[in-house]
């Protein structure tokens, strides 16, 4: 968190050592889960006492260990709180998801970026008995599905080459994109139209259209997926539309603010 932020949230009437706590949290999800106290220091803007300090805390609690290398990992307790996390945001995008099964006649899903992945966390099935399948909770490599394309559009090139470097880019299926000039050429095209496909890149006849939640708390997208057969580029094009409406209701639905107590 930068000192501005620092100052800002403070100003508010938050509890400063939390806020920089979750601050230094965040930071280290950014960059893929393991840092150093000194990269921490340099992108949070805090001094390293306090830093330190902050984090012998968060590791007594569990939310963060240490290595042998001295370099500090996002620890155990925080999986916990983020399957607990995902459980309401499932709730609440059911209704969401199942209008665009009903619309479009696909499978309809809902993934979170977490760390280097996509996880599915909600799904309302297609009517059709061909139809696609992907269990809730299971985690992939964003550069080979339609949601991680999605979900990584709203990053900066220098920040999906470093997630690209981390996670490598195997091939799935032989129509994987396995190069980050040709992933970050893909992804100008998603800002570009405002959607992602995956053509036939995680499965062999299977493809996915996905959108990104605009406005939504965390990285979030949301897609159709259905045999290659129907989702032809004339359906893609037919249901993108849909799509990015029921993102936009999604996302302004996540981001709206309770009202204060009193």
């Amino acid at each position: 968190m930068p000192p501005s932020d620092v100052r800002k949230s403070s100003a508010s009437g938050g509890v400063q050592s939390l806020e920089r706590a979750f601050g230094l949290l965040e930071q280290m999800a950014d960059a893929g889960g393991v840092t150093g106290l000194s990269e921490l220091a340099s992108s949070s803007g805090l001094p390293l006492p306090t830093i330190h300090r902050l984090m012998r805390t968060l590791v007594a609690c569990g939310y963060v260990r240490q290595q042998p290398n001295r370099r500090y990992a996002l620890g155990p307790r925080l999986i916990r709180l983020g399957e607990a996390a995902a459980r309401p945001l499932a709730t609440w995008a059911r209704p969401y998801l199942a209008r665009l099964a009903a619309e479009t006649g696909e499978t309809a899903n809902m993934a979170l970026l977490d760390g280097d992945d996509a996880v599915y966390v909600a799904q309302a099935p297609s009517r059709h008995s061909m139809r696609m399948f992907t269990e809730v909770g299971r985690r992939v490599l964003p550069h080979a599905t339609g949601v991680g394309k999605a979900l990584l559009a709203g990053l900066s090139d220098d920040e999906v080459r470093a997630l690209l470097r981390r996670t490598g880019m195997p091939a799935i299926t032989e129509r994987t994109l396995t190069s980050p000039d040709a992933f970050l050429r893909e992804l100008r095209m998603v800002r570009t139209r405002g959607f992602a496909v995956d053509d036939n890149e995680q499965e062999i006849g299977v493809r996915c259209l996905a959108v990104p939640l605009p406005h939504a708390p965390t990285p979030a997208a949301i897609s159709v997926s259905g045999p290659a057969g129907r989702l032809t580029d004339e359906a893609v094009e037919k249901l993108a539309p849909l799509l990015r409406e029921v993102a936009h209701e999604l996302g302004t639905a996540l981001a709206a603010e309770p009202e204060a107590d009193g």
